[in-house]
């Protein structure tokens, strides 16, 4: 089975971003925090531009399993890049400068099916919305990450003031949550209500819906039970993680298997 791969353009673009998220990944410890923030802001700009000639520089443009993680990671990285501003003191540098790298050049490797001429103006506001969502709750999963590792942390003893305080990254974890929810909420509804318009047919239960579903109700009770009941710490974390794993097996699990297992796009 021969699988389409991406434009030349397209490949220079991502492999110029992968190894300009390799210097901050690979050099964490021996860069100057100058340096490591002018590489990570050039890793970004030059995944932007990869995702952009994908979607409108090759023809036809393409989108699939892999250019929505890179997607996904992209906006992990927008959102890192501002809570650093706000926040200096956050550590994640070296895991997300090398989840961009490994996702801009999945990207190219797997760049999806070709995208419809006929499809429906709005379908690219709602691919928005469903990517947006993924990135939100990946991001609250990052910071669910760091929320585990500050907890170990302070059952070591170790320096206090060393990350963000465990409560900020609370806060901050289930805002994304409570985001994420939102954009989630609005995908499902227009996919539903509006199916026909957006793919030329109605709602129908497949592996997509069903585990876009499922994961809409893991998140609706990790909100309720962090409302009601005050959920927090272990097992909280652990019901996010169950979520996200589920909203992932939902459009890129679905389009991996499409794709890559059984080689055809519909």
């Amino acid at each position: 089975m021969i699988l389409p791969s991406a434009s030349p353009v397209g490949w220079t673009l991502a492999a110029a971003a992968a190894v300009a998220y390799a210097v901050p990944a690979a050099g964490a410890s021996r860069l100057s925090a100058n340096a490591a923030r002018i590489a990570l802001l050039l890793a970004w700009a030059l995944h932007a531009a990869a995702l952009a000639w994908g979607l409108i520089g090759d023809t036809p443009p393409r989108f699939g399993f892999a250019p929505a993680l890179s997607m996904t990671a992209w906006l992990v990285l927008t959102v890192y890049a501002v809570e650093r501003q706000l926040f200096p003191q956050m550590q994640a540098r070296w895991l997300l400068a090398s989840l961009g790298a490994v996702a801009v050049l999945m990207a190219c490797v797997f760049p999806g099916q070709p995208l419809h001429v006929s499809a429906s103006p709005w379908l690219p506001l709602h691919l928005a919305l469903g990517i947006a969502s993924y990135g939100l709750f990946a991001a609250a999963v990052v910071h669910a990450g760091l929320m585990t590792r500050a907890e170990r942390q302070i059952r070591q003893a170790a320096d206090p003031h060393s990350g963000i305080p465990l409560l900020t990254l609370e806060r901050l974890t289930f805002r994304f949550v409570a985001a994420g929810f939102v954009l989630l909420t609005a995908t499902l509804l227009a996919g539903w209500l509006f199916g026909e318009t957006l793919y030329g047919r109605t709602w129908r239960w497949d592996h997509k819906a069903v585990f876009s579903l499922l994961s809409w109700l893991a998140f609706a009770v990790l909100l309720l039970g962090r409302s009601r009941f005050g959920w927090r710490g272990r097992s909280a974390v652990r019901v996010l993680y169950g979520g996200a794993a589920l909203l992932l097996l939902a459009y890129v699990g679905s389009r991996f298997v499409l794709e890559v297992v059984l080689g055809r796009g519909a």
